[in-house]
């Protein structure tokens, strides 16, 4: 049954605590559940199911099932499809209020972000795909071919992959959720969607909506949930599912590399990031820097394409670093119920404490604080972090290397053009990326250099539904979003017929 806390002030609410398998909204076997903490308060705010290896068994089980069977003609009639994830939509635009609240009471985003990318971007986007697949070709003629002496007319046929495995991360859980699994549905997959355990309200309430607001049949559209990543792992290494997409940490892809490896599983997979903002020297440092700063404090800084490394020409390092403090010493933070806040706290007390070991490593390693760099002594409940700015961050360093996930941002001084691109590459990663500059042509000739999926030239990197986005190296594998996007979630068939 859906629980709620008694509505304060700040209109504190839990979420949906039950699993969606096979088209019926469940407990776990056993009644087991899980405590989910707000983060800003470091309460717990209620439970969740968690499911055991039972429930992901049922829940794929009822995927392969049901997309064999074609529940529905699902597979075929992309209208019906269509049909259905409006409904979708629909109704998470009635529980888009509820929604808003879960979600600031689960990750501790600032509300103000919920009508950006934590709510109302994922509304946008799930009306979006509709109409695209509604328009897609999934059957193609290629013309007439000669082989082997033969003369044929050949066809190529999109076609679903199978049963997908969406497994989604905690820094933005509602808009991963419909990134992941909206589009797959389209394609006609059945789609096993596991959001993180430590925002699993939003996936459970996305199965509510779908379980109780649409006609999709069941088994093609399940949410399961557990607080033991040895359980949810079954999703990766079982052969019934055809299909694994994730969004997380590089290392745990590489997990899911190796469990999906015996299967040969298509994987598609947005990992890590460690992008750079390289500012030529030539460009406005009043006007490209404050957005710089600004943005690696949004969402608390648990962003995987934020450009987290700035490189700023060594003769500008002072008045760079001037400005980039005073940004940050401004930037609005805290309370997430407060409106004009946009960061609150980090997602749990071990995430806070990995950034601050971080941000202690870098200056024992030779970085200097410029600000923040600790907890902030005015909110002594909730697991925040102040703002914080580094300079003189050796590259090749920790911090200048791992992903922080937290609201800090190092600056690395350069001496030409040619180094800077190589301390930008430098790096297992690959996502995303920024160059600045008073010319638009040397950004773009700067831009084409760096070694990564998007990348912004005098423009931030690129973010949109019909814009690519993904990484390169170690920074992951496939696309999301704009016709590559959509085409992962599909195998291409060529068929040959007499001509």
């Amino acid at each position: 049954m859906t629980s709620t806390s008694a509505e304060s002030g700040t209109g504190v609410l839990a979420g949906e605590e039950r699993l969606l398998i096979d088209g019926t909204l469940t407990g776990a076997t056993g009644g087991a559940t899980f405590e989910v903490i707000n983060p800003a308060t470091e309460e717990v705010a209620g439970v969740a199911a968690d499911g055991r290896p039972a429930d992901f068994d049922r829940a794929i089980a009822a995927a392969r099932r049901a997309f064999d069977s074609n529940a529905g003609r699902w597979r075929d009639d992309v209208e019906f499809r269509a049909r259905c994830v409006t409904q979708l939509r629909d109704g998470l635009v009635r529980a888009q209020e509820r929604l808003r609240r879960i979600l600031v009471t689960e990750i501790g985003t600032p509300i103000a972000m919920t009508h950006r990318i934590q709510l109302a971007f994922p509304i946008e986007e799930a009306g979006y795909w509709p109409g695209y697949a509604r328009d897609f070709e999934f059957g193609r003629d290629a013309g007439t071919h000669t082989g082997m002496g033969m003369s044929f007319a050949q066809k190529l046929e999109y076609v679903p992959v199978g049963v997908v495995a969406a497994i989604t991360p905690w820094n933005a859980p509602l808009y991963l959720n419909i990134a992941e699994s909206v589009p797959a549905l389209l394609a006609g997959n059945a789609v096993i969607l596991k959001p993180a355990q430590l925002t699993p309200w939003n996936g459970l309430e996305l199965g509510r909506i779908a379980a109780e607001e649409t006609d999709i049949p069941p088994g093609i559209f399940q949410v399961v949930v557990s607080d033991d990543n040895d359980v949810a792992a079954l999703l990766t290494s079982d052969p019934r599912v055809d299909m694994v997409t994730f969004t997380g940490s590089t290392a745990v892809g590489r997990k899911i590399l190796a469990a999906a490896a015996p299967t040969v599983k298509k994987t598609v997979m947005e990992l890590g990031g460690k992008s750079t903002h390289i500012v030529l020297d030539d460009a406005d440092l009043a006007k490209v820097l404050p957005g710089a700063a600004a943005a690696t404090c949004t969402m608390s800084g648990q962003g995987c394409t934020l450009a987290t490394r700035v490189l700023l020409p060594r003769a500008k390092m002072a008045e760079g670093l001037a400005i980039m403090k005073a940004t940050m010493e401004a930037f609005p933070y805290g309370d997430p119920w407060d409106p004009g806040n946009y960061s609150g706290p980090a997602i749990s007390d071990v995430q806070r404490a990995k950034v601050l070991n971080l941000i202690e490593g870098a200056v024992a390693s030779g970085a200097t604080l410029i600000t923040g760099g600790g907890k902030p002594a005015h909110l002594p409940r909730g697991y925040y972090i102040e703002p914080t700015l580094l300079s003189d961050v050796d590259p090749r360093s920790v911090i200048g290397q791992e992903e922080t996930f937290g609201p800090v941002v190092t600056v690395t001084p350069y001496d030409s053009e040619e180094e800077a691109i190589a301390i930008a590459n430098d790096t297992i990663y690959g996502l995303a990326g920024q160059v600045s500059s008073g010319d638009d042509d040397r950004a773009l000739a700067v831009a084409r250099q760096i070694h990564t999926g998007t990348v912004g030239a005098n423009a931030p990197a690129p973010f949109s539904l019909t814009s690519p986005l993904g990484g390169v190296r170690q920074s992951g594998l496939g696309r999301r979003y704009g016709d590559h996007g959509f085409e992962e979630y599909l195998e291409l068939k060529t068929i040959a017929v007499p001509a």
